[in-house]
């Protein structure tokens, strides 16, 4: 008794060309095939364009200053360091740049604290220090051997330096005045690094650039101090990247 009438057992179906054994080896040389071309096609684009690279790594660099650079009474975001690195990326140039800037140092402190506060690393290095040893009327020559055991240190591993300069207020003498501002200039020369002349160049003695002390930059002047030395801050980092 056939149970199943529609179906004889004596019927024999072929399967359409997608299905069954010979249809799925059809199909998987096709797949290999077509896999084949592709992958040929990808390594003969990767031959002719080259690998792929990543763009320039950024410089190191790192701010070694006092408050004036710190940041003092300001936001982080506010501070020397950050507003140039915005402006350097701006400007398409990467630099990951580090506030080692400490309120109420003088260059002696600064180059006490020089090995840590610049770490391995660094490629670069902002020196913007000396301006608390005008104020407490330090013997410049204490601040001129200082600053320059911190640049033989720092070109001695390596790192090359900016220096920032300061100028004396003049209500400490005329005498004073000469020897103190002839710091900069002299050990710029003497070491061969670029110099920025006067660091709180066209904010100093403005009300409306700096804080109630009548010291140190407000928002609005830490922004006219990175627009000023900016061009002389690119052209360093220019000659770093050779």
């Amino acid at each position: 008794m056939n149970l199943f009438p529609l179906f004889p057992s004596t019927c024999h179906v072929t399967p359409p060309p997608s299905y069954g054994c010979s249809g799925a080896r059809s199909q998987f040389a096709n797949a290999r095939r077509w896999f084949a071309t592709v992958l040929l096609a990808a390594l003969s684009l990767c031959l002719a364009t080259g690998p792929l690279t990543a763009g320039p790594k950024p410089i190191q660099l790192v701010v070694l200053g006092d408050s004036l650079s710190a940041g003092y009474l300001l936001p982080q975001d506010a501070a020397f360091p950050q507003v140039l690195e915005k402006a350097l990326a701006a400007d398409g140039i990467p630099v990951d740049i580090g506030n080692a800037g400490v309120s109420g140092d003088t260059a002696s402190g600064g180059l006490e604290r020089l090995d840590w506060a610049v770490p391995e690393g660094t490629q670069a290095v902002l020196v913007e220090l000396g301006a608390n040893d005008m104020l407490r009327g330090v013997d410049p020559v204490r601040t001129r051997e200082a600053l320059d055991q911190i640049i033989v240190r720092l070109k001695g591993r390596g790192i090359k330096v900016m220096l920032a300069g300061m100028l004396a207020s003049p209500s400490l003498g005329r005498d004073y005045g000469d020897r103190f501002n002839a710091i900069y200039p002299e050990l710029a020369a003497r070491h061969a690094i670029p110099l920025y002349p006067f660091f709180l160049e066209k904010i100093a003695g403005d009300p409306a650039l700096n804080l109630i002390d009548g010291l140190h930059p407000n928002r609005a002047g830490v922004e006219t101090i990175v627009r000023t030395i900016l061009p002389a801050v690119k052209a360093f980092l220019a000659e770093l990247r050779g």
